[in-house]
């Protein structure tokens, strides 16, 4: 999620900006990464864009606290989310009013009614998912060959109105999302229109916008969370989720960011049957998991979930799964308690996996209805 911070008309001074921004982070990007960024934000401050539609008048009048960034997670390629957020603050600076610019024009979140979650039924409802999952055929991609994930996607923004600490909650309209990745994880493709550079923007070793060294491109980051990586993965439940608890860090919920990865794994990687049966069994051995009866992908398809609330944030996160086939279909996000003012029921983010396979070459799409 991204906040904006907005004043009425008048311009900021620098006392100002310094009071309403964050302090900055030491991100530690290479240099090329960081000539690189910066190129794109000066073509996109050249770029005029039209102006934001009026933002309504704010309904929430409580007074929000920051909430943490956290968008769609772009495994073992940082650098992409950091672009991003770069892009917004690039809104913030410009004192842009209304919406904030993440690509295509926001809208205001949807608001759904929200049903508790229970324990009772969590042990039938993990065996039955993870039994669906363990007789999937799944392609092992060879060296040289692409794991293509094709997504529908939204994610939550706020405004602030630092004036009176008045917020507006915004969501994405639904977009697509395209991305393609080595088994390896050093090499790959993302495509989002409107979030990313047009055509879309490489990852690791295939990434053209990269400045050689050497005459070669810069190392794309190799990870944890690859297919490779995946593959070699124990599949006793106890045993994966340590490996996964390996791969967190920071001052959030550690119990929360494993659940979180799991859900990045299962929405953008192809994950081998047995593994994927043994991730499933892993996410109901973390604290807090409980089964939600309703919950609603992206493509708006309805099934059950397991979800798990992040009790700072009041933010549940929700895994979808069919009713009947047990097939995982996407994520959902809920605010489940008021918090940054954002009220209960709004829907933070929305996912859906649309297709799954594996090509032979770099920005390849299957044919329609192939899936992995």
């Amino acid at each position: 999620m991204t906040r904006k911070f907005w004043k009425r008309t008048e311009p900021l001074d620098h006392a100002e900006l310094a009071r309403l921004l964050p302090a900055p982070s030491d991100p530690r990007m290479p240099l090329d990464r960081q000539l690189l960024l910066e190129e794109y934000l000066l073509n996109e401050i050249r770029t005029a864009a039209p102006a934001p539609a009026p933002a309504p008048a704010p309904t929430a009048a409580a007074t929000p606290a920051k909430r943490p960034l956290r968008r769609a997670l772009l495994i073992g390629v940082p650098v992409t989310a950091a672009a991003l957020a770069a892009v917004v603050a690039v809104d913030v600076l410009a004192g842009d009013v209304g919406a904030p610019r993440l690509g295509p024009a926001s809208v205001e979140a949807p608001v759904v009614p929200v049903e508790e979650g229970s324990t009772l039924q969590l042990v039938s409802t993990v065996q039955q998912i993870a039994a669906a999952a363990s007789t999937q055929r799944t392609p092992e991609p060879k060296p040289g060959q692409y794991i293509y994930i094709k997504s529908k996607v939204s994610y939550l923004s706020q405004s602030l109105n630092a004036d009176n600490d008045e917020s507006t909650t915004w969501v994405q309209p639904l977009h697509q999302r395209e991305i393609w990745k080595s088994p390896d994880a050093l090499s790959g493709w993302l495509d989002e229109p409107g979030y990313v550079p047009e055509g879309g923007i490489g990852l690791g070793n295939d990434n053209p916008h990269s400045r050689p060294v050497n005459g070669k491109d810069i190392q794309g980051e190799a990870l944890s969370l690859s297919y490779d990586w995946l593959k070699a993965r124990p599949t006793d439940p106890e045993a994966l989720l340590k490996g996964i608890y390996t791969t967190v860090s920071g001052p959030r919920d550690r119990d929360q960011q494993a659940f979180e990865t799991i859900k990045a794994i299962v929405n953008e990687q192809l994950v081998p049957a047995p593994n994927a049966a043994a991730l499933y069994r892993a996410a109901a051995k973390i604290p807090g998991v409980v089964v939600v009866r309703n919950s609603q992908d992206a493509a708006g398809r309805t099934g059950l979930a397991l979800a798990r609330l992040d009790q700072k944030t009041g933010e549940r996160i929700e895994l979808v799964f069919d009713r009947e086939s047990f097939a995982y279909l996407g994520s959902r996000g809920i605010q489940v308690k008021a918090a940054y003012g954002i009220k209960p029921g709004t829907v933070t983010e929305r996912t859906a996996v649309l297709q799954r396979a594996v090509v032979d070459t770099l920005k390849e799409r299957p044919a329609p209805g192939r899936t992995a």
